[in-house]
């Protein structure tokens, strides 16, 4: 089944292949998303989610793709609403089916975090005061590009190190 992993209508679980068609799989690790009514203090009245979604369709399908891979586990799929949401609606969705309950959860909640992390899918909150903003966070993995950065800075200072010895 193939269907839109950027989606601007409501989500949807029957937008899910069904574990009847997974006969080996015996464990379902869910995660569905909604819309808060506040955040850090204050009071949110609804969410706007846009992305560039050629990119972030080809994302997540490679996201789901490495997990499927990772976990070994037969079927993980992510869908993320786009648009204007209002309180309680469904902004993701994660599914992932395997032999069992341990690497359905695992793949699931790195499905999630990949794809919050990873993808150019940018939240904006509407707060109740009329104010709005969007929030840092998303598509940015502060504790990747730290780690990233260090590394870098590592192999440059070994670089330099070898260089002096050898040069």
């Amino acid at each position: 089944m193939t269907f839109a992993r950027i989606q601007n209508t409501p989500l949807d679980m029957n937008d899910f292949a069904v574990i009847e068609q997974f006969p080996r799989c015996g464990g379902i690790g869910i995660f569905i998303g909604t819309v808060r009514n506040h955040h850090e203090g204050r009071s949110v009245e609804a969410l706007k989610y846009t992305a560039y979604a050629p990119i972030a369709e080809k994302m997540i399908r490679q996201i789901e793709l490495d997990i499927q891979i990772k976990y070994q586990v037969e079927y993980v799929r992510v869908i993320h609403r786009v648009g204007y949401l209002a309180i309680g609606e469904k902004a993701i969705i994660a599914i992932a089916y395997a032999a069992h309950r341990r690497e359905a959860f695992a793949a699931c909640e790195e499905a999630v975090e990949r794809v919050k992390h990873e993808v150019p899918v940018w939240k904006e909150e509407f707060y109740t005061d009329g104010t709005h903003q969007f929030v840092s966070g998303c598509c940015i993995r502060k504790d990747y590009d730290e780690q990233q950065t260090h590394q870098h800075q590592h192999q440059h200072q070994h670089q330099a190190h070898s260089h002096h010895e050898h040069g």
